[in-house]
């Protein structure tokens, strides 16, 4: 063995005897440690199983009819119910950290935006947290529909984008993106507009908006 293998494996030696050494100095307290993590995994899934499951249970039964006076375009009901079911908004306030709260604040927001609500619209859309490829850019989107109405601008284009993003394929993007392009036009930014225009013609040529989008791209242009 040369010299400097005789060095490594010296070293490699020293540096175990250090780790076995640190680990009898410190054994009482990697074990308290691990005995901590071991506690806090236990307590995770105790919650999970024990406390927030039933309440999920819980909240879906509660719902239920608040959901049916939805889709009946009932809005007033769907969000605060109706004597005997809770409506959406109390279904958020009793069921906090749920599954079911996270999607009454999807519920809750398109109710308010069809009530003319466009502020409470916002601020319930902009709290729903979806990664889904459906209602999360429906969300996106109607917070960007209660942002134009409010005339925010800046805040639509925000959640225009993200929407158009979440939802990346033939059907959701090519509306959001359009709509976009009306913010932009709107702003007196027709280059933004024409570029976003592009973009459904270029990226989901097969789509319903691309079919009249040269009329649009043909608008901004002519304003630039």
């Amino acid at each position: 063995m040369s010299n400097t293998q005789t060095d490594q494996v010296s070293e490699l030696s020293g540096s175990m005897g250090k780790t076995g050494d640190f680990i009898q100095e410190n054994k009482k307290s990697l074990i308290v440690i691990a005995a901590t993590i071991l506690g806090l995994v236990v307590l995770f899934f105790a919650y999970q199983k024990f406390y927030l499951a039933p309440r999920e249970t819980e909240a879906i039964n509660q719902m239920f009819k608040a959901q049916q006076y939805w889709e009946q375009k009932n809005w007033d009901k769907a969000i605060k119910g109706d004597g005997n079911f809770p409506g959406f908004e109390k279904i958020i306030e009793d069921y906090d950290n749920t599954k079911s709260a996270n999607l009454a604040y999807y519920y809750v927001g398109v109710a308010y935006l069809n009530k003319g609500e466009y502020q409470k619209a916002a601020e319930s859309l902009t709290k729903y947290n979806g990664s889904d490829v459906i209602l999360a850019p429906e969300a996106l989107g109607a917070a960007g529909d209660a942002y134009v109405e409010l005339k925010d601008y800046d805040q639509a284009i925000v959640f225009y984008k993200k929407a158009s993003a979440k939802g990346d394929n033939l059907f959701a993007a090519p509306i959001y993106l359009k709509k976009l392009g009306l913010v932009y036009e709107e702003q007196k930014d027709f280059k933004a507009a024409v570029d976003t225009y592009t973009k459904i013609k270029t990226d989901y040529p097969e789509s319903a908006a691309a079919s009249t989008i040269d009329m649009y791209i043909a608008r901004a242009e002519g304003k630039l």
